[in-house]
């Protein structure tokens, strides 16, 4: 089993526990939970630079190990780290449970 944690903080007050569970060869489960969002809808993606010094500017192109198009999670030609839209409510919290078949960690 693989295991992978992202820890996220801005100076906006959007904080948040990302976590990534691989089970063999099988595809990447993420979970976790954000809060400080603005109510709606907010694109989630895995970059493929874990650089913020210059916040999104300094994170790299979306996780693309295949070199697809971008596009939603239920597209076939999509970029790995296209994990589509978390939903936040009234409160600024949403719950992240996602799943990519795209996305594999290294072993």
């Amino acid at each position: 089993m693989v295991k992978a944690v992202a820890v996220l903080g801005s100076s906006d007050g959007v904080k948040g526990t990302i976590f990534f569970t691989q089970e063999g060869d099988g595809p990447t489960t993420v979970t976790g939970s954000v809060s400080g969002l603005k109510p709606g809808l907010h694109g989630f993606h895995v970059h493929a630079l874990g650089d913020t010094t210059n916040g999104c500017m300094s994170t790299g192109p979306h996780y693309n190990p295949a070199s697809k198009e971008h596009g939603a999670p239920e597209d076939e030609n999509r970029h790995a780290g296209d994990l589509g839209n978390v939903t936040a409510g009234a409160d600024g919290k949403d719950l992240c449970p996602s799943f990519s078949d795209l996305f594999y960690m290294p072993m």
